[in-house]
């Protein structure tokens, strides 16, 4: 189907036997999703092995299949956490084997809708393991000629890791330099603006100081932004919100103390050195008076 995708029209292969297939899938979404299930005991027949032989199913042509195969492993992933690494690792090698390989794979698209789902549960700082999967599957995924069948998908998944990525580490002093404007209208796009609120536990002591030293910047701009973005933090969180004032206002505390103290311990050096080169000038140097030669 894919390797015939002339991007105007996509046909899709029905399986004749889906209204028995259909029940079989229902059934088994309502056992994954029940709170009932209890995942100690499910783990021991939805394992490793099963895992892979259902990703083998994505090659399903019948797009009700792989909707239903993309909802049941969306479940899985979310209830078995012992899973979940190994789910990423198989979804990777699938995703290699296709650019690398075959270009060649009806479940693309349905596989990047269950990795989008999971870079948004991504916890800052990011691992190396996600930081890779950036570089060598997203970014390749725009390699095969079949890309505008999953372009929505591969989109989604790479906008939020590197907004995910922008949040992390040099936020802080993004907010204070040259492009705190343009950071600060990071909040003008309502995904990027939900992540932020969903990581505010981490963000927001980040980019507490820059913000609150913002309020004084000589840029009209930087001075609204900035107090749109503390309204906003302010509402969503309160409680973290006056954690990160009163720690501000601690640090800053300690900062005008530690600079009084140092200021204090220089301007005693200057005198220090003044007297000293006061009472230099009023000493004559010791004469040393040369050996005399024998003649």
């Amino acid at each position: 189907m894919l390797e015939t995708f002339d991007g105007e029209e996509e046909e899709h292969s029905m399986d004749p036997a889906w209204p028995h297939l259909g029940v079989i899938y229902e059934v088994l979404l309502r056992f994954v999703h029940s709170p009932e299930t209890d995942a100690k005991v499910a783990k021991r027949y939805i394992d490793h092995g099963f895992i892979l032989r259902w990703l083998d199913l994505f090659e399903s042509e019948d797009p009700r299949e792989r909707e239903y195969l993309k909802f049941i492993l969306h479940r899985t992933y979310g209830k078995f956490m012992v899973h979940r690494p190994f789910i990423r690792k198989a979804i990777n090698n699938i995703l290699f084997r296709f650019i690398f390989e075959t270009e060649k794979h009806n479940g693309i698209a349905e596989l990047l809708e269950i990795l989008g789902s999971i870079i948004n549960g991504f916890a800052l700082p990011l691992k190396e393991e996600h930081k890779l999967f950036l570089v060598r599957a997203l970014i390749p995924l725009h390699k095969p000629k079949c890309m505008p069948l999953y372009h929505q998908q591969i989109s989604y998944c790479i906008t939020h890791l590197v907004c995910v990525k922008v949040l992390e580490d040099k936020l802080g002093e993004a907010f204070e330099g040259m492009v705190a404007e343009r950071a600060l209208f990071l909040w003008n796009n309502d995904h990027i603006e939900n992540l932020i609120k969903q990581n505010r536990k981490l963000i927001l002591p980040i980019i507490f100081p820059a913000l609150e030293r913002n309020t004084t910047h000589w840029n009209q701009a930087v001075r609204s932004l900035s107090s749109n973005v503390r309204k906003i933090f302010s509402d969503a969180d309160p409680e973290l919100f006056e954690e990160c004032l009163t720690k501000f206002k601690e640090d800053e505390s300690k900062k005008e103390e530690t600079k009084s103290k140092r200021d204090d311990v220089w301007k005693r050096l200057e005198e220090i050195a003044v007297y000293r080169s006061g009472l230099g000038a009023t000493v004559q140097p010791m004469l040393i008076p040369s050996k005399a030669t024998s003649g």
